[in-house]
């Protein structure tokens, strides 16, 4: 089962990348069909397998040998080896579904942001309707921790956006908005913690690697991404040793 699971995030996968890439540049994700970016060459269905295609046309087109992103394959097999872990961990049904769903939100995330220092309000306005639908099905005390943590992301993000103008992107915030309402109040803090580390780690070492300038502004979204995946996975477990070194 879990083969199967792991070949359906493939498929999954694929088609964030081809969401990530479309929605932001305002194209259907349904046509024209996938295409050569360069020679605008239709791809046949060979080359539409995940992973694979890119593996056996070794990184390029087969018609102008343009070399092709390696974030297409990097976000099919992250995805396909998400939903494998989320099948593995979570019991419920309900939990399971929204593991997969905010998988997917995220990965369409990260493909925006980087293609495009874009993180688009159709995407979060079609998954925030798609959360308000789960919210109904879950038992009170999570309603009430969704809701919390609504609240509490409102109240850290606002003053962020005032502060620091121009320092974050309002993607990221609505983004941060959102993601508070599907995890709660506290592995939003958690979430939130992680995304400024990891965001902050990141900086530091590009300018001491000369790759990013002081004051040059860079996708924040694929961190915040990374930051919700670990706390989606290992959230619990992080919280609970943070607080057992009070104890």
């Amino acid at each position: 089962m879990s083969g199967t699971v792991f070949i359906f995030g493939l498929v999954i996968g694929s088609f964030l990348n081809v969401v990530g890439l479309r929605v932001p540049a305002r194209q259907s994700i349904i046509v024209p069909r996938s295409q050569c970016s360069v020679c605008s060459r239709p791809l046949s269905l060979l080359e539409l397998i995940p992973v694979i295609s890119y593996i056996c046309l070794k990184g390029t087109c087969r018609t102008c040998h343009t070399p092709i992103s390696p974030l297409y394959p990097l976000i099919e097999l992250s995805t396909a080896l998400l939903f494998a872990a989320a099948f593995s961990i979570f019991n419920d049904l309900l939990s399971l579904i929204t593991a997969w769903i905010t998988i997917a939100l995220l990965m369409i995330i990260i493909v925006s942001d980087i293609a495009y220092m874009v993180i688009p309000n159709k995407v979060l306005i079609a998954f925030a309707g798609v959360y308000i639908a789960i919210w109904f099905f879950l038992p009170g005390p999570l309603k009430a921790d969704a809701l919390a943590g609504a609240a509490l992301s409102t109240f850290v993000l606002v003053p962020v956006a005032i502060c620091f103008a121009g320092g974050i992107g309002g993607g990221d915030i609505k983004l941060f908005l959102l993601l508070g309402f599907i995890f709660g109040w506290e592995s939003f803090l958690l979430l939130f913690t992680l995304s400024v580390w990891l965001a902050g780690a990141a900086g530091s070492i590009g300018l001491a690697a000369g790759k990013i300038k002081r004051g040059q502004p860079f996708p924040f979204g694929p961190f915040i991404a990374a930051a919700s995946l670990l706390t989606l996975f290992y959230g619990d477990f992080l919280i609970h040793t943070y607080l057992a070194l009070f104890q």
